[in-house]
């Protein structure tokens, strides 16, 4: 792909243009909402480090029309998708065949391009997620995760190797979390890890706050929020007046950064961490699922958000 010479006002939002061709492969992004994403941001970046003529676009999409989408977009020969919220599960549907990890945890976050016009699921969340824990010592620790959606069972799969002691969900739909709990009691129980279901609309979950080592936001409360609305912390801002400074805060949300639980942490003195590591290793991830390359320039993916961040 050769660089376009731009003088337009566009230079202040992106470094580089690329030149579209008709030989220019689709990849993108399916998901509601879709506006906030930094994945063509960071996919387009790899692309052209790589030499690929791809270009990665991200689309918005309900979840009455996933299916029609999917299948078109195998149809016009696209090279693979990511998918998103609130999609992860639904799209289980529009998949021929599921990889191992996608079909224990039941959450689609990449479509690879299969024969006869198919799609075959797989997980790349569960990479992702792991990789800004690495450093740290969970061995034997409480874990509270907030929130029963695909990327929940993403993140309970990641715990699962960790060596941890016991994962508290919380969730504010009974139905959900209890099909949550024992959809994920199987996977833990072989590694000797307790699972338990809180619903915060019946009980107090202050308890759980104040005892846990690591506290995981896997919803999307806080996502790109500009106001001082209490929807956008997780649980409300009064619930983590409890919180302890030995307590490991990690939101999945990577826009704003950070967001404002994660400033609720810093006050308290905790470690912080956001969803942008994340974001960055699961893309790089499902590179390698559409490519077959495994030399994914992933410095430059994460740099190239974190410029346009910084914008």
């Amino acid at each position: 792909m050769v660089p376009e010479q731009s003088h337009s006002n566009f230079e202040s939002t992106t470094s580089k243009m690329v030149t579209i061709t008709g030989k220019t492969n689709l990849v993108g992004l399916l998901g509601q909402p879709v506006n906030h994403s930094l994945s063509p941001i960071i996919h387009n970046a790899a692309y052209e480090e790589m030499g690929l003529d791809w270009c990665y676009v991200a689309m918005a999409c309900e979840s009455k029309n996933l299916e029609k989408v999917t299948k078109a977009l195998r149809y016009l020969d696209c090279k693979g998708l990511n998918i998103t919220i609130p999609h992860k599960q639904e799209v289980l549907k529009a998949c021929n065949k599921l990889t191992e990890i996608a079909n224990i945890i039941q959450a689609v976050n990449t479509l690879i391009p299969e024969k006869d016009n198919q799609w075959k699921g797989a997980n790349t969340d569960v990479e992702g997620f792991l990789t800004p824990l690495k450093r740290h010592d969970l061995k034997d620790k409480n874990v509270v995760v907030l929130g029963c959606g695909g990327s929940s069972r993403a993140v309970v799969m990641g715990l699962n190797s960790l060596n941890i002691k016991k994962v508290t969900i919380i969730g504010r739909n009974k139905i959900s979390l209890d099909i949550f709990v024992k959809s994920m009691s199987n996977l833990l129980s072989k590694r000797n890890i307790s699972i338990e279901g809180i619903n915060n609309k019946e009980l107090n979950v202050s308890p759980y706050i104040q005892e846990a080592d690591l506290i995981i936001n896997a919803t999307p409360i806080g996502m790109n929020s500009k106001n001082n609305k209490k929807e956008n912390v997780p649980l409300g801002k009064e619930i983590w007046d409890c919180l302890s400074n030995k307590t490991i805060l990690y939101d999945l949300i990577y826009t704003p950064r950070p967001t404002k639980w994660l400033k609720l942490g810093q006050q308290k003195n905790c470690f912080t961490i956001d969803g942008l590591d994340m974001l960055v290793e699961q893309g790089a991830f499902s590179i390698k699922l559409w490519s077959g390359f495994n030399d994914i320039p992933v410095q430059i993916m994460k740099s190239s958000a974190e410029k346009h961040l910084l914008l």
